[in-house]
């Protein structure tokens, strides 16, 4: 973190653009999004279509995992996964509206981009079990994934939400700034 309120000696110029995200990371969340979005759209719709478009997500999150571990820094999770003492008090900030600026995620969306793999991640793996021999036709992993659906879809407007006003409040595009991958430095 070029941290909350620009702490950190070697921190660039407030006000200059800087390369946060990573061309794999943006890549790869838009891929996420059309993929989920897909199959989503065609859960009664075409089979093919929607199972291709469950695993293209599946191998989507698994390599988001990877890159967790060895992208680089604001890619990766240490960066911005944080307690849940530091994210209490950072929901705590945001509320009163004086929130510190994060360079990369700040811990609440560090917690979503955790939530929202975990539920891509499960509503594919309870999707593709549906097809095998041992779960086909199976209400209780049949209901799992329909749950994990339906959670997902509220996590995404929850997430939409966060990131429009969280722009909204701190001045800045982070929609755009998931396009070109930069942002500013407070």
């Amino acid at each position: 973190m070029i941290g909350a309120a620009g702490d950190g000696a070697d921190a660039p110029t407030a006000g200059v653009r800087v390369k946060v995200w990573d061309p794999f990371v943006r890549l790869g969340h838009w891929a996420l999004v059309a993929s989920t979005l897909t199959a989503w759209l065609t859960h009664e719709g075409p089979p093919a279509l929607h199972d291709r478009a469950g695993y293209l997500a599946l191998g989507i999150v698994v390599l988001r995992v990877l890159w967790g571990f060895i992208g680089p820094p604001h890619s990766r999770f240490k960066d911005f996964v944080r307690g849940v003492e530091e994210t209490t008090r950072y929901a705590r900030a945001w509320l009163r509206g004086d929130a510190p600026h994060y360079l990369g995620h700040n811990p609440l969306g560090g917690w979503m981009i955790l939530a929202l793999l975990a539920t891509i991640a499960t509503t594919s793996v309870t999707g593709w079990l549906l097809t095998t021999d041992w779960f086909w036709g199976s209400a209780i992993v049949e209901s799992l994934h329909a749950f994990s659906a339906r959670f997902l879809l509220f996590l995404i407007v929850f997430h939409v939400g966060g990131v429009l006003l969280t722009s909204w409040r701190g001045g800045e595009n982070l929609v755009a700034a998931m396009i070109h991958g930069k942002k500013r430095v407070r």
